[in-house]
Formats: structure tokens, sequence, C-alpha cells
């Protein structure tokens, strides 16, 4: 006697199947996605450093935006594809941009520190900015570990910041998205930060990649899993082939800024205390007077809100908002909303032409 089994097997859709498969091979296989879209040329370059000028496709604001990125990745998913860039999207909202990509460091930059980056590279850069748009203030947009460092120069720059937009931006690095025992071990000195730069000059970039994977653990193969579960979307292939290249395309990071970064930041939090010093100016936030606009993520799995929303205490602008957005830490730029955000806060802070 045949029983009907109470369990519904769907039916293999084979088309859907076939397509899926296909994708899969394609992205696992085909030639690596061109990156950076939008028309832009080189107005100045130091050592591996480049300064790039995207104009506006009509300009609409004298007070162009200047973005400075984290130095642990390379910029271009800031630029990573049409339609979803944010570069591109301010660029047609009316805004002229400029980004200092940092470059790919060498064995032989490894005594670059912090100092060096800020005063030499970043401050002679926004100079050049300012000169080559002719304007008589900017606008700096720090992204990541990019903010902090836009922060810091925001704090002892001479030249006319009239804007500081800092997003998923670690200031106060008493809390820690990461292994208890990294934190523990890095401040208690059980990790010889010393001996491992004397040892590499600067760190691997598969050491880079190997931190950010343990500090997404357990969910690092996540993306490989949405592949396979979406790879019949033709879109989303493209999208998670641009995000997967970026992701694993990690630059060095020179010695002795990572030294100064692990201790004088994550160790001994110097910059929320107000005691670091960039050669001999105290990296005070206090100082900043800039109109200010801050922005987190409720789903960053990177930089925690209570690591960003410190600054808003700490310096003494008297224009400057604080949101939160519903996004990750790198959605918030994959998706080309972060040019949305900045637009709708920067538009009347940018002096209508």
């Amino acid at each position: 006697m045949a029983v009907e089994s109470p369990i519904k097997i769907p039916g293999l859709d084979y088309e859907k199947e076939m397509s899926r498969w296909k994708n899969i091979y394609k992205a696992l296989t085909e030639p690596e996605p061109k990156m950076g879209h939008t028309p832009r040329t080189e107005v100045w370059r130091k050592n591996k450093s480049v300064l790039w000028h995207y104009p506006a496709k009509e300009r609409k604001y004298e007070i162009p935006l200047f973005f400075v990125y984290s130095l642990f990745n390379k910029p271009y998913i800031l630029d990573i594809a049409p339609k979803a860039s944010v570069i591109e999207g301010l660029t047609n909202m009316g805004y002229e941009v400029y980004l200092l990509d940092w470059g790919t460091p060498g064995y032989e930059d490894k005594n670059i520190g912090l100092d060096t980056y800020i005063e030499k590279y970043l401050r002679t850069a926004v100079k050049r900015a300012i000169r080559h748009s002719g304007a008589e203030e900017i606008s700096l947009v720090g992204y990541c570990l990019g903010g902090t460092i836009a922060s810091i120069y925001a704090s002892i720059a001479e030249e006319p910041i009239k804007n500081l937009i800092v997003a998923t931006v670690p200031i106060d690095f008493g809390p820690f998205m990461g292994p208890d025992k990294w934190a523990e071990g890095l401040r208690q000195g059980d990790f010889n930060i010393d001996h491992f730069i004397d040892v590499y000059g600067n760190v691997p970039p598969q050491y880079v990649e190997g931190m950010f994977r343990a500090i997404g653990a357990p969910i690092y193969f996540t993306n490989y899993t949405m592949l396979l579960h979406r790879a019949h979307d033709h879109r989303y292939v493209d999208k998670w082939r641009r995000m997967n290249r970026w992701t694993l395309d990690q630059v060095p990071f020179t010695g002795e800024a990572y030294r100064q970064l692990a201790k004088e930041l994550f160790k001994e939090n110097k910059l929320v205390k107000g005691e670091l010093m960039i050669g001999n100016k105290k990296a005070d936030l206090k100082n900043i007077k800039a109109n200010l606009f801050v922005v987190s993520g409720s789903r960053d799995n990177l930089i925690l809100e209570e690591q960003s929303k410190p600054i808003m205490d700490l310096v003494s602008s008297e224009d400057k908002t604080y949101i939160v957005v519903e996004t990750g830490h790198v959605g918030l730029a994959l998706s080309g909303l972060f040019a949305k955000i900045v637009d709708q806060w920067a538009a009347s802070h940018s002096n209508l032409l």
C-alpha cells in the first residue's frame, strides 16, 4: 500500500541551475573586472602616492570634496562600478572631487610613519587641490582609517578646512571589534610590535588580509555561500566579483605607520586623550572648528559606533551632525549610498555657484 509522504520536494529548475553553475565558473575563472570608471586626471605625485582629480559633470558647488582613504586597502572601492560609484555619483551631483591614493608601499618605504603621511603627503596634496580647484576652502572626506587620518590632520591644519566628513571612523580605540586575545596581547605587550616590524619592515598584505578575516570570523566565507545561492543573478555575480577582488587586493602597511597606530592609538589611545603628537604639533581634536558630519553603520562589523561617536564631544565645531545608517562597513561605499548621504549634508555646506 502506497503512502503519500508529507514532505513536498520542490521540482528542480534545470535552467536556473545551469545558469547558476555557469556563472560560478565564470566568476572564478574569467579575468578580473575593471575598476575605476570615472574620468580623472593626475594633479600631483609623491613617491607611490597620487592625487587624482575627478571633474564635476556640471559644477554646482564652489567647495570641492577631498577624499582620504584608509592605508589598509586600495581606494577603488569608492569608484568600483558604473552606477554604484561613490565618486561618480558625487561628480554627477556637481561636486569637484579629489582623491589621495596612497599607493602600494615597498620595503624602501618602511620608515614612513603617520607623521610623514600627514605632514608631507596629505598636507601638500590638500594645498595642491585647493590651488588646482581655485577654491578658497575645501571639504575633507575620510573613510575608515582615512577618517582618523583626516581628523588628525584637521586638528593641526593651517589650510582652510571648511567641512570634515568622516564615515565608519575609529576615533576612540578603547572599544575593539575582534578577538579579545588580540587586544589583550597588544595592550599588555605580549605581542612585540617592534620585533615584528624589525623583521618584516612592512606589514605584509597577507597579514593584513588575515587580520580582517579574523575580525570577520566566523562569517568570512559567507561571500562564497552567497555566490552559490545567487549565482543565477548576473548583476549580483558582477557585484560579487568586484567586491571579492577588492577584499583580496590588500596592500602592505608601512612598518613605522603601523608601529605608531598600534602603540599610540590602539594601545595608548592618545587621540582621544589629546596627547597624540604629529611632528612637533599636538593633534588635539578640540582644535577642529570645521563643520562636522559623522556617519556610522548599524551593521558595521569592523568599526563600532562607540569608536566613532566620541568625536562629537571632542571637537569645537558649532555645526556638527551624527547619523547612523542601516548598512555595513563596506556596503556604505559598495552600494554607492555614501554619495547620496554626503550630498544630503554637503549640499548646504559647499557654497552653490
